[in-house]
């Protein structure tokens, strides 16, 4: 396993991520009891919970913020220090495989994600949730998530909803398949996945 830890305090947000990533498919643990998630949207911890668990993914994201407000800065702070802790992976322990792709149904909704981590930022985004709200949660912060984590991580991601009859299952297949997509890309190589040479 590869460990991360970062944290991020702002006047609006306080966050802390340790994150430990595994090395290859054999590794990923089967038990969502070595995750440990509390944002304060709860929500939020549920998305989570379902995208780390499903990409092999162990550790601890602690959370505060002005949720008084509204989930805003929250939601969107956690993409940012989570999009940190994976692009310090590349620059920590070396070379990923770095493409990864994964196709995840929940129910009535498809989603995909497909993700380059190549050290350039870029979100495609291309999601039309069905409900403004999954009970008291904005979906329109999901694509704050992402965008958020996308930038930070220094990676390409496309996220595509296909379709979906609830709000709440597109954003779990969506949370789902890009956990799936990082868990692939980010499994330990010997050597730079790049015809250039570096990332």
């Amino acid at each position: 396993m590869r460990s991360i830890t970062v944290e991020r305090t702002t006047k609006e947000t306080s966050i802390t991520i340790s994150l430990n990533v595994p090395d290859n498919q054999e590794e990923r643990p089967s038990a969502k009891d070595e995750l440990s998630i509390t944002t304060g949207v709860p929500f939020l911890d549920h998305m989570l919970e379902g995208m780390l668990f499903h990409g092999g993914f162990t550790g601890t994201i602690t959370a505060s913020g002005d949720t008084q407000i509204d989930d805003h800065h929250t939601v969107e702070d956690v993409g940012i220090v989570l999009g940190q802790v994976f692009r310090s992976v590349v620059e920590t322990h070396g070379p990923i495989a770095r493409y990864g792709h994964a196709v995840v149904p929940m129910d009535d909704a498809l989603a995909e994600a497909v993700v380059d981590a190549a050290g350039r930022s870029f979100l495609v985004f291309r999601v039309d949730f069905p409900q403004a709200y999954a009970g008291h949660f904005d979906l329109a912060l999901v694509r704050e998530f992402f965008q958020g984590f996308a930038n930070n991580a220094a990676i390409n991601l496309h996220v595509l909803g296909h379709y979906g009859l609830n709000g709440h299952h597109l954003a779990e297949a969506i949370f789902k398949s890009t956990g799936r997509a990082l868990g692939t890309a980010y499994a330990r190589v010997e050597a730079v996945r790049s015809t250039k040479g570096v990332l």
